[in-house]
């Protein structure tokens, strides 16, 4: 996006500092840079402009040594557009004026993308394992991921966990033994699957 930058300010109180022409091929913004104290400022699109450029306010508030852009919209062209931006300070005590073109946009060449024919499609999903299937690939996915001897020791740890609760006949072991129990298992299935 191009910048019509303003300078206000500059040399004298509510002076403007602006180029003397301006061109844009689609919107713009225009820049107002205080070098000063605050003031208000008003922008005026006359003649053939009025008809293709809009602005959301015409009147601006920039605060001490502060820049505020104003975004100029622009409507779809055909041919140029020829007028003048009427900049005003110290309400109307100074005005400039800048030469403004709005040339029509050049042509360019849509931004294609080729997308292939496979893409428009969703994917295929592979159908669901049924329980049994889930089983026999958690084990052989721990067969190959070397998990054998940790699951006989797992095994053997449950097995001798489980006689020790049932000889010693105490609730506080049989609920830490199955506590023990349900990590344990929690942890295989997650290791296997």
């Amino acid at each position: 996006m191009s910048t019509l930058s303003v300078e206000l300010n500059g040399d004298a109180v509510h002076s403007i500092g602006a180029p003397d022409r301006f061109e844009a091929t689609g919107p713009f913004a225009v820049s107002l840079e205080n070098a000063g104290r605050s003031t208000h400022v008003h922008l005026h699109f006359g003649d053939e402009l009025d008809r293709v450029v809009s602005v959301d306010e015409t009147n601006h508030f920039v605060a001490d040594e502060a820049t505020r852009h104003v975004h100029v919209g622009v409507a779809d062209v055909a041919e140029p557009v020829r007028g003048k931006l009427k900049i005003v300070t110290g309400y109307g005590s100074n005005t400039r004026y800048v030469d403004l073109r709005i040339e029509p946009p050049e042509d360019t060449a849509p931004d294609e993308v080729a997308v292939d024919e496979a893409f428009a499609k969703p994917p295929e999903r592979p159908p669901e394992l049924s329980p049994s299937q889930r089983a026999a690939t958690a084990i052989d996915r721990l067969i190959e991921r070397g998990g054998v001897p940790g699951a006989i020791a797992a095994f053997l740890a449950l097995a001798a966990g489980v006689a020790i609760a049932l000889a010693l006949d105490s609730a506080v072991v049989s609920v830490v033994v199955a506590v023990v129990l349900a990590v344990s298992l929690g942890a295989a299935l997650l290791a296997a699957w």
